[in-house]
């Protein structure tokens, strides 16, 4: 009987709501079709996979991947390398959309508001071969500007692009100059949702624009932020194939070697596709790991969390 009443709650909703989930179709579809559909694919992780006789008939090695993914010497170097760059992505770039926000939440005047906000958001739809050439002629030890001003005011001219030193730097650089602005969209989005007599409230009360910041639009965003910082962390084995493969060269390869170029030589140039899905599958199971703690703790915290 519950079961029956249940049924007949569903196609009523269903009825009622028929125009909201014919919009949110196309999105299910696409998730389905191209995000959950391919995860069969991590089959051949435990395969050897052979293209010729296809997932079902291809032999079974089980853990035989991943125990030679993790006692290979590389792997140290290419899960240090990773993870520092992921990590000064979040401690560098995460911050920096949240201040440029408040910032700009600041600025009265509308024009000047828009023209900034039009300057800062139009890196992001610059493609990574041209933020690398912008780099290169910037950096270049030959005949980069900078290094050409460094040689005119009589200093040595500095290796930024063939020094260790400098790549990970030079990475996280071009990470905050193509998306901070970009990644403000949300957070002043998520201002305009503040009640506005909540700041009136405070003005009445005295508190300087600093205060208000701090203790009206802070908290207001707070959840955002929290949410934003749980999915980033589900990307943190990720740094972009992109934009690594084309700063890289044989003298940073120490510093350069990630898990994303080191599946595109065993899995795209060699064709180990078994070894390099079970590498994929270890990126995914850590980001899992990540977001399901991160979630918890924030749900310890008393906040909202992502589910």
């Amino acid at each position: 009987m519950v079961k029956k009443k249940s049924k007949l709650m569903l196609w009523s909703d269903l009825r009622r709501d028929k125009y909201l989930y014919l919009l949110v179709l196309p999105g299910i579809l696409y998730f389905l079709i191209f995000k959950y559909y391919p995860m069969w694919g991590i089959i051949i992780a435990f395969q050897d996979y052979s293209p010729y006789l296809g997932v079902w008939k291809s032999a079974w090695v089980g853990m035989e991947h991943f125990v030679r993914f993790f006692t290979n010497p590389s792997f140290y170097v290419l899960f240090r390398n990773t993870m520092m760059i992921s990590l000064l992505s979040l401690v560098f770039f995460f911050p920096l959309p949240i201040l440029l926000a408040l910032s700009m939440n600041e600025v009265g005047n509308k024009l000047f508001k828009r023209t900034i906000q039009s300057i800062v958001y139009l890196p992001h739809f610059l493609s990574w071969v041209i933020i690398a050439g912008i780099t290169f002629l910037l950096l270049s030890q030959s005949n980069g500007i900078i290094n050409l001003l460094l040689e005119r005011m009589g200093y040595a001219k500095i290796a930024f692009l063939t020094s260790e030193n400098y790549f990970w730097a030079l990475l996280t650089g071009q990470n905050i100059w193509k998306d901070t602005g970009w990644g403000t969209i949300i957070f002043l989005a998520a201002i305009t949702g503040i009640d506005s007599q909540l700041y009136e409230a405070a003005k009445i009360d005295g508190a300087s624009r600093a205060r208000q910041i701090w203790h009206i639009t802070l908290p207001g965003i707070r959840n955002v932020i929290i949410i934003l910082l749980i999915l980033r962390l589900g990307h943190i084995m990720d740094v972009g194939f992109e934009q690594v493969f084309l700063m890289s060269n044989g003298a940073v390869a120490n510093v350069a070697d990630v898990f994303e170029t080191y599946v595109y030589r065993n899995g795209i140039q060699q064709g180990q596709f078994s070894y390099t899905t079970a590498v994929g599958l270890f990126k995914s199971v850590i980001g899992l790991v990540l977001v399901v703690w991160a979630n918890w703790t924030a749900k310890r915290f008393g906040e909202e969390g992502v589910y």
